[in-house]
């Protein structure tokens, strides 16, 4: 670290870069790119340092816990400071080279965030007749922003991510209008089927600044998830707008700020904030196939996320088209209430069961057995994100290897049972699925038994068209199958992010922007070139002041930060060259 440390502060590009292992990968959140970046090898490390190495001006290395080794890896944590701010990062070494490097900016000098000895002194002592209390200043905020004052920055979106950039956002001083069309905050999640629970475990879902209290269940249903979120919203002080609409938004380079009209509640408003942040999920607008014969069919069609829940389909018969979380979901809750239910798997999918994934893909990083390790969440989401994106397939793969081995009694009766299943392409599990497509996964929670037992039936082909009383396929036999249906649920997942930006934005600017997540790993859904980080996520986009924020729970906490501390940024006027600008390879 002191010889790292030395030859930046000389400027000595090939002595830092003599330092890295010939295959080799920095990860950088912002501190010395203005983006979320990873390079490699020494080819990589040379052309970050000779682009951004004079600006940063890093200095003040320092360790901050003591190293570890196993293995013949070595791990060390350590700080620094660049010009404008501090940061932190994880190294390790092998063969005493770095193999793989972190560095994050973690706050801004002069514009830390109000908290500990900085927090807020929350009143005035002494008499003063002019005394203004908090919730006459919270009050005063309220009636001005986006009426008489124009916000810095408008999330367009407010679940979970908008939420949780909000909170950071609010923390940096940054005026901020998070716009949601549902009334209340969490309703996109109160509003989805009712068995609807987390499937990630709570150690991986708190939000910033506020965990969840110690008694919180493992999986949240979905109504505690959204009284959460309304209840943090509230305690965090955000201006949040419920019933509002984004309708348009159109950048003026002149100006350098956006004009976004919204209808709230049946007003039209305009708000002309610098920056715009789409946060509506990474899953955008539905994808809802367009079957012909649609008009003749007798029963409800719905979209999975459009489904109320089972409780109006006892007795019925139900045709759910899909195989993934959703779909196992919907299908597990219309079997426990008398439905007649039968899955349509179109294409492959990876299953892990819950436990197996707790214990062998989780624990050791999100768990209360990781707790008492001393590996709070902080520092689990630093170790994950100290896996560059390239390398992270082989360290998923060996917790998949050991769910094939303790559940393949479980995987065998699926596979008798006509279950087509995955691994993923390179066979390295559920994440690395979520991170390349986001979707093709189901996280068992006891519904795969029920196909696996026969119970909820399966066909495996693909639908063509409905009928008068249901729908018609063709088998992965290539035989037509009819399957009668009072009710059809297109458990289809959702487009990429920027479908939804084109209706706010225009379509021009989306396809500007492109393509919304993924890695550009050439594997299934995710086309090449290689990224290494999330498409368009986080970071700078090729439209100037347009930003996307999402993903689940642990990211939203996590890489909200980092987008915080960019609009921070640009917000105070700090310099902000940006390295290696996101490129657009795909439209949609």
């Amino acid at each position: 670290m002191d010889a790292f440390g030395e030859a930046l502060a000389a400027r000595d590009v090939d002595r830092a870069v003599s330092l890295f292992a010939e295959q080799s990968y920095w990860r950088d959140l912002v501190s010395f790119t203005w983006n979320l970046k990873t390079v490699e090898h020494h080819a990589g490390v040379r052309d970050l340092l000779e682009n951004t190495l004079e600006g940063t001006d890093p200095s003040r290395w320092e360790l901050s816990a003591e190293p570890a080794e196993a293995d013949g890896v070595t791990e060390a944590w350590f700080t620094f400071a660049t010009a404008v701010g501090r940061g932190s990062g994880h190294v390790r070494i092998v063969d005493g080279k770095a193999w793989t490097l972190l560095t994050t900016l973690d706050e801004l000098t002069g514009h830390e965030e109000p908290m500990r000895e900085n927090r807020p002194f929350g009143t005035e002592h002494g008499a003063n007749p002019d005394r203004v209390t908090w919730k006459e200043r919270r009050e005063e905020e309220l009636s001005e922003l986006g009426r008489t004052r124009d916000p810095e920055v408008v999330i367009i979106g407010g679940g979970q991510g908008g939420i949780a950039l909000g909170a950071r956002l609010r923390q940096l001083g940054v005026p901020t209008i998070i716009v949601e069309r549902n009334e209340r905050p969490g309703d996109s999640w109160r509003r989805r089927y009712k068995s609807l629970a987390l499937h990630d475990p709570v150690w991986y879902d708190h939000l910033p600044y506020l965990k969840f209290p110690d008694n919180w269940p493992v999986f949240a249903p979905k109504d505690k998830i959204g009284d959460w979120l309304e209840f943090y919203t509230r305690i965090m002080e955000l201006n949040y707008w419920g019933s509002t609409t984004a309708r348009s938004a159109e950048f003026d380079e002149a100006t350098g700020r956006w004009t976004v009209v919204v209808d709230r509640a049946g007003e039209e408003v305009t708000l002309r904030p610098r920056q715009v942040v789409v946060a509506l999920g990474v899953s955008g607008k539905p994808n809802v196939p367009d079957f012909p014969g649609r008009e003749q069919f007798r029963g409800e069609v719905q979209h999975s996320s459009q489904h109320p829940g089972p409780d109006a389909y006892q007795g019925k018969k139900v045709v759910v088209i899909g195989s993934n979380n959703s779909a196992f979901d919907i299908c597990g809750a219309l079997w426990e209430v008398g439905a007649d239910v039968t899955m349509v798997q179109r294409s492959s999918t990876h299953i892990i069961k819950s436990d197996t994934l707790m214990e062998y893909g989780l624990g050791d990083l999100y768990s209360e057995r990781a707790v008492k390790a001393g590996v709070d969440t902080y520092t689990a989401d630093m170790i994950f994100a100290s896996l560059p994106y390239r390398i992270m397939a082989q360290f998923q793969k060996p917790a998949y290897d050991k769910a094939r081995e303790v559940d393949a009694d479980f995987y065998q009766r699926l596979t008798d049972a006509g279950f087509e299943l995955d691994f993923g392409d390179d066979d390295s599990g559920l994440f690395m699925k979520y991170l390349r497509r986001g979707s093709g996964y189901y996280i068992d929670v006891g519904a795969a038994e029920l196909v696996a037992d026969g119970k909820v039936k399966l066909v495996r082909g693909q639908m063509q068209e409905f009928t008068e009383k249901g729908v018609r396929l063709t088998g992965s036999d290539g035989a037509t199958v009819e399957l009668d249906a009072d009710l059809v649920v297109f458990a289809t997942g959702y487009r990429s992010m920027n479908g939804l930006a084109a209706d706010i934005v225009g379509q021009d600017v989306a396809d500007k922007v492109g393509k919304v997540w993924g890695l550009g790993s050439d594997t299934t859904k995710d086309p090449g070139p290689w990224e290494g980080e999330q498409r368009n996520m986080w970071k700078p986009t090729q439209q100037q002041n347009l930003w996307f924020h999402g993903g689940n729970l642990h990211q939203s906490r996590f890489y909200s930060l980092y987008l915080a501390l960019q609009l921070k940024a640009r917000q105070e006027g700090i310099s902000t060259p940006v390295y290696a600008l996101q490129e657009r390879h795909h439209l949609s």
